[in-house]
């Protein structure tokens, strides 16, 4: 079987321990004559899925305790294989959500990292420039490029920082690894939401 995790731009694939990702365009050129297991927070791709007998949907058979209202699919995949800590997913989007005793507290989204690349050039040419991951965050910058940066990566940690506390946070997306070198109390694990769809395989007995 394959697992399939759909997000805003891109579609990542987990196969015996093998992780690999397409852009939508090439997604929608994807066979598989296997089963596929997939999530999607991309509803036009949902919808075009539904009609392959062999991609099986998932989301209904989650079950998750929360009393937030229209939690995205996979921070719910993402959650549900961590008892307590944080969970910050770092993609085209950043989400943060905590969890205690099996139960989510609640949670909040950030701009992914290039998204707020495009914010700035929205607000003027000059500010068109692409985020410096190796920007020192120990003095003040001196120039545009390195000030940009600075104010993204450093606002970002420190929220970061201001919720954890004491918690053990728990990294995915494609900025995850980056983002979880600030913190030594951080783990890394890119299968984080695949580890979700196979404990859910696994309850429902799907396979």
């Amino acid at each position: 079987m394959i697992l399939c995790d759909i997000g805003n731009s891109n579609a990542d694939f987990y196969q015996d321990g093998k992780v690999w990702t397409i852009p939508h365009k090439q997604f929608k050129e994807f066979v598989a004559t296997e089963k596929v297991y997939y999530i999607s927070v991309s509803e036009a791709l949902k919808t075009t899925l539904q009609s392959k007998n062999n991609f099986i949907d998932l989301e209904p058979f989650f079950e998750f305790d929360t009393i937030y209202q229209g939690m995205g699919i996979d921070r719910i995949a993402a959650c549900s294989t961590i008892r307590d800590g944080m969970i910050v997913d770092a993609g085209s989007a950043i989400t943060v959500d905590i969890m205690s005793g099996g139960m989510h507290l609640g949670g909040f989204i950030l701009p992914g990292l290039s998204a707020y690349e495009k914010c700035y050039a929205s607000i003027s040419p000059r500010l068109m420039l692409p985020i410096n991951p190796s920007i020192s965050l120990d003095a003040l910058p001196q120039k545009t490029n390195d000030a940009i940066s600075y104010g993204v990566i450093k606002s970002i940690i420190m929220l970061l920082e201001i919720t954890c506390k004491d918690k053990r946070i728990f990294f995915t997306g494609g900025d995850g690894k980056f983002f979880s070198k600030f913190f030594s109390n951080a783990i890394f694990d890119r299968t984080l939401i695949f580890r979700g769809m196979l404990k859910t395989i696994k309850d429902a007995h799907l396979e």
